[in-house]
Formats: C-alpha cells, sequence, structure tokens
C-alpha cells in the first residue's frame, strides 16, 4: 500500500506551447498529434493554451465560437479518451444564450467533461503607448470557480488575467488544491514583466504546483503572445519553462515535496483568521 501511494505522490504534467493558426481545423489536428506526443512521454496531465483552436482578439471571438457540446470540445474528449489522460483544453472562444465566453473545458480519461471554467476576470487594460485590449467589448465573465479531482491531487483552474487575482488562488488551496493551472496568452509588454512573477507569487503565496500554457508566438499575429509556459514548485522555483516557439515542456508533480515544504514553513496553520480571511461570496 505504502508504495502505492508513494507512486500517486508523483505524475507527470505536461504543457503543450501550441503554435495558433487562423485554421481550426489545422490547430485541432496539431494538438491532437502533441497531446498523443505529450502522453507517450508519459504525461497523465496535459494543459493547452489559452484560445488554442482560434486567434485571440475580440475580432475573432464571435467567428470562431462554439457550443458545448460542439466540435473542440468533442475533439478534446476524443483526445483524453485515446491518451487516457486528463486534458486541461486551454480555451476557446463558447457560445451560450447569445453571449459569448472565454472557456476552459477539462475532460477525464474517459473522454468525460469534468469542469467547464469561463474567464472570471475579463482583460480590460490601457497602458499608454504599448497596449489596449478590452475583452468585455466582446465577451460576458464567467462567475463559478472551478475544480477538480484526479487519483493524485485537486486541481483549480483560472485563465490567464484571472492569475493577476490573488484572493481566487488562495481560495483555491483553500478548498485543498495542490496544482494551479491558468491558460494565458500573456502579451510583449506584460508578459516580460509580469508572467514569470505571478506565477512564482501565486505558487509561494499558497505553497502549490502553478502551470500556464501559453500559445506559441507568432510575430505577424494581430495580437502577440509572449509564450514561455512554465510550470512553478511549491518553493516558487520555475522547474520547467518553454521558450517562444511551439513546444511540449514537462514537469514531474511530487506532492511529497509540496507537503515538506508546507511543513518546514507551516503558513497555512499560522494564518490569522481571527483577524482576516478570504472567502468566496458565490459557491459555484
Amino acid at each position: 500500500m505504502s508504495s502505492i501511494l508513494k507512486a500517486m505522490s508523483k505524475f507527470r504534467l505536461a504543457v503543450v506551447q501550441l503554435r495558433v493558426t487562423t485554421s481550426k481545423a489545422e490547430n485541432l489536428t496539431r494538438t491532437k498529434r502533441l497531446v498523443h506526443e505529450a502522453a507517450g512521454q508519459g504525461a497523465k496531465l496535459v494543459v493547452l493554451p489559452e484560445c488554442f483552436n482560434s486567434p485571440y482578439g475580440t475580432g475573432f471571438f464571435a467567428e470562431y465560437a462554439e457550443k458545448i457540446p460542439g466540435e473542440s470540445s468533442q475533439a478534446l474528449s476524443e483526445i483524453a479518451k485515446e491518451c487516457e489522460i486528463y486534458l486541461i483544453g486551454g480555451s476557446f472562444p463558447e457560445e451560450d444564450g447569445g453571449k459569448l465566453f472565454n472557456t476552459c473545458s477539462v475532460f477525464g480519461p474517459d473522454g468525460k467533461l469534468l469542469v467547464k471554467h469561463r474567464k472570471i476576470h475579463l482583460f480590460d487594460i490601457d497602458v499608454p503607448g504599448k497596449i489596449r485590449f478590452q475583452e468585455s467589448e466582446i465577451l460576458s465573465p464567467g462567475s463559478s470557480l472551478s475544480i477538480f479531482e484526479t487519483p493524485y491531487c485537486k486541481v483549480g483552474v483560472g485563465i490567464c488575467y484571472d492569475m493577476r487575482f490573488a484572493e481566487l488562488a488562495q481560495i483555491y488551496a483553500k478548498r485543498g488544491c495542490q496544482l494551479l493551472v491558468y491558460p494565458g496568452a500573456f502579451n510583449m509588454t506584460t508578459g516580460p514583466a509580469h508572467w514569470e512573477l505571478l506565477q512564482r507569487a501565486r505558487a509561494v503565496d499558497n505553497q502549490v504546483y502553478v502551470a500556464t500554457a501559453s500559445p506559441a508566438r507568432d510575430d505577424t499575429a494581430s495580437y502577440v503572445a509572449w509564450g514561455h509556459s512554465s510550470v512553478i514548485n511549491p518553493w516558487g522555483e520555475v522547474i520547467t519553462k518553454a521558450g517562444s516557439d511551439e513546444a511540449i515542456v514537462y514537469a514531474d508533480i511530487d506532492l511529497q515535496y509540496l507537503a515538506d515544504v508546507r511543513q518546514q514553513i507551516p503558513i497555512t496553520r499560522q494564518k490569522r483568521d481571527d483577524l482576516y480571511t478570504v472567502s468566496a461570496v458565490h459557491e459555484g
């Protein structure tokens, strides 16, 4: 029994930094090939990037939007089942009830939908002279938290801009998540400044693993993604990181190491609940 528990405390995670094109069919075909490659290397959980089936931009969301179930979610379901893995399907534009959402769908090894995370915090920023982007011009925000269970650990899901909000990560950790996953497409302004910083902060704050999946960089796109998909350990160390090109990066998640870090610096039990607390207002 102890050997089984020891084996379950470690698992391989893969992050696919996909080169996204304007062809949805090509994106889905390449996704299938790369996820199969990752599974062949022993990955039990595979993460895809934000907007993996379409270019990222307010001018593309309506054109590429689908219902769930639909073409892209069905493809993800089949890939997860074929590979017998947990597949965090990055995100794609979802249409539901006349509204558009930036949605991450997660599938289990049996191909069943485990959770559907609609991006909670919409990317509305204006950095004068550098970048202005307003997701809220097209998209509606999600209104629920998203956690799913695996035989290894609980996983909390956010999308891109969600990572800037420390409270979401704190709630996920409080609910037992040991891995937080953020498909995200930071840009050439916010990427070099904040991408790694935020991942390391969320990991250290909550003593969890953090994984991010970006599209590969395409300098000809209207929105140029930073890339550098990464996995951070509970000590805040970058344990794997892609460059800017299409790639698969791997990390062996060690939950015993996570437990050791929490034992050495026991901030969870040192919190002053008599002075402050972070809690969810809306349960979902």
